[in-house]
């Protein structure tokens, strides 16, 4: 059937269906941003930037000059700055610790006597940098007592970073705040990031570096001056690998610890050391005197507690069977175990057998492959070198870099003595014109309204010379002056001739720094602590 119904709206001139969609809204306009506004996605890129670079170059990583991170340069300036070396009297650690803060770290004070505790352990630092006098913890993990309890000072070694820092070795920068200034640098006379080495965590990497035996280090420095191309194998030669504060026993191959110092990372197995004390009657016990680095002897015995009374695991109501035998395992061949540690013994970890009849190597085999009496050294050569870059670096490199800050440091040295000695001569000799011409000048002053003008005029003097001569007595000129004038001016014109060819001699400066080194390592140096010996490792 066909519609014929007319359409009434056909002519009635009404838009097309799709002329009746909403107008498309308009363009925003473009964000007018000014000199201190950002998008928020480039200010959180910016902010964690710069973070990130805060936090590895003003506080976790160490630099390679000098081996320390801010804060401890902080704490040894500050204490330099009061003058508590290792011949004065300990001072309140709340006073330096006020004084750091106050000064160079505005932060909290916990940070700055955390890190001042660090540095003064035996047992953290292989060089402690601060002389502690009270509870400054212990290795079992112990807190140091309050800051208004203990007393401190600089060790005799922190002398080889602060002797220099006042002979223009190094720049300084202002404070937070403007007020004072403090070292970018100290002017260590030796490589100390690798004598105490570091340890800390930044932002997308972390160092960890070892400590090592001063003289073996200092041998490795005078090799490396002395042949620039050493190879690696070489610069291991004289340096064979960590030497820590505890002791203990590195175990680990020698193309392994080849393979760590050349990538700049890797691990190394470390041993306890013990010896047998013989008792009665045949029997025997071991006494563990050096356990590995990082581990304590409450750490120890809580492993052998948790092995020989187990307790179930998250989850389970009853022990595994594996707990169970491990149980059997050690009960089987030890009696007992104590701790006899103390002032006298650091460590002393006493171990009695169940029998006399036990060989004592398997009597070991056991504890080493379940305690960590055998444990792993973790080695991360990260750290901010001569170009103010962070970098993993090779053991070459460290060394290689510290041998360029440390020329830098020398040539630094005698230009500003160079320059002290310069103006001493200049005001010797003026001193020397005015007592072969004593009387004239004496007439000159008496009589001249201007003396200083007329002095420069009739005799020849510069400003600074006519100043010196108006400001001293002239009695002091009397003959017996004069022979100490022409002595002391004698002198320092050979020190003058001396200190010119030493910088113009790069042969000379470097027999200077080798001395030097030697000297440092005569007075500072002492034996290895960690044997380092090659065994295979015991398997659990």
């Amino acid at each position: 059937m066909n519609n014929t119904t007319p359409d009434l709206f056909e002519d009635a001139g009404l838009p097309a269906a799709e002329d009746h969609q909403p107008p498309a809204p308009p363009e925003p306009p473009a964000p007018d941003f000014d000199d201190n506004t950002l998008p928020l996605d480039a200010y959180a890129e910016r902010a964690y930037l710069a973070y990130a670079m805060s936090v590895v170059r003003s506080r976790a990583l160490p630099q390679v000059e000098d081996g320390l991170k801010p804060v401890q340069r902080r704490i040894l300036h500050a204490m330099n700055e009061m003058r508590l070396s290792a011949s004065s009297k300990h001072v309140k650690s709340a006073r330096v610790v006020g004084d750091v803060i106050g000064k160079y770290h505005p932060h909290g004070d916990s940070s700055v006597y955390d890190a001042m505790v660090r540095v003064a352990q035996d047992f953290s630092l292989r060089y402690p940098l601060v002389d502690g006098q009270g509870n400054f913890g212990s290795r079992d993990g112990d807190g140091a007592a309050a800051m208004r309890y203990t007393e401190c000072r600089l060790t005799p070694i922190a002398e080889l970073l602060l002797s220099e820092i006042n002979r223009g070795t190094v720049d300084f920068a202002p404070n937070y705040d403007g007020a004072f200034e403090e070292p970018v640098l100290l002017p260590a006379r030796l490589p100390f990031v690798l004598l105490n080495g570091a340890s800390g965590i930044a932002v997308g990497m972390a160092t960890e570096i070892p400590p090592h035996n001063l003289r073996e280090v200092a041998d490795a420095a005078r090799l490396l001056i002395r042949k620039p191309a050493a190879s690696l194998e070489e610069l291991l030669a004289v340096l064979p690998g960590p030497d820590f504060p505890g002791g203990g026993q590195l175990i680990s191959q020698p193309a392994d610890i080849r393979d760590a110092y050349a990538a700049g990372r890797g691990s190394l197995r470390m041993r306890a050391r013990w010896h047998v004390e013989d008792l009665a009657r045949g029997q025997w016990r071991i006494v563990v005197d050096e356990l590995p680095h990082g581990v304590s002897t409450s750490q120890v015995l809580a492993e052998i507690e948790a092995i020989t009374n187990p307790q179930p695991r998250a989850g389970k109501k009853d022990v595994s069977q594996e707990q169970k035998n491990l149980k059997q395992v050690v009960l089987g061949v030890l009696e007992s175990v104590r701790d006899e540690s103390s002032d006298k013994a650091a460590v002393r970890i006493v171990l009695e057998p169940r029998s006399s009849r036990i060989a004592q190597d398997e009597f070991m085999a056991v504890l080493l492959a379940h305690t960590s009496l055998e444990a792993s050294v973790h080695i991360n050569l990260t750290m901010i070198g001569r170009d103010g870059r962070p970098q993993q670096k090779n053991l070459k490199q460290i060394v290689a870099e510290w041998i360029d800050f440390r020329y830098a440091a020398v040539e630094r040295r005698s230009r500003h003595r160079l320059a002290e000695v310069e103006r001493r001569i200049h005001i010797l000799e003026g001193r020397m014109t005015v007592f072969l011409n004593i009387e004239k000048v004496i007439r000159c002053i008496r009589n001249a309204d201007e003396p200083k003008p007329e002095l420069m005029a009739k005799f020849g003097l510069t400003d600074i010379q006519a100043e010196d001569i108006l400001e001293i007595r002239l009695r002091q000129l009397a003959r017996l002056e004069g022979i100490r004038i022409e002595k002391e001016l004698g002198e320092l014109r050979d020190e003058r001739d001396r200190l010119n060819t030493l910088l113009d001699s790069r042969a000379e400066m470097t027999k200077l720094i080798l001395k030097e080194i030697a000297d440092d390592a005569k007075q500072y140096g002492d034996g290895r602590r960690t044997l380092i010996e090659a065994v295979a490792p015991v398997a659990a």
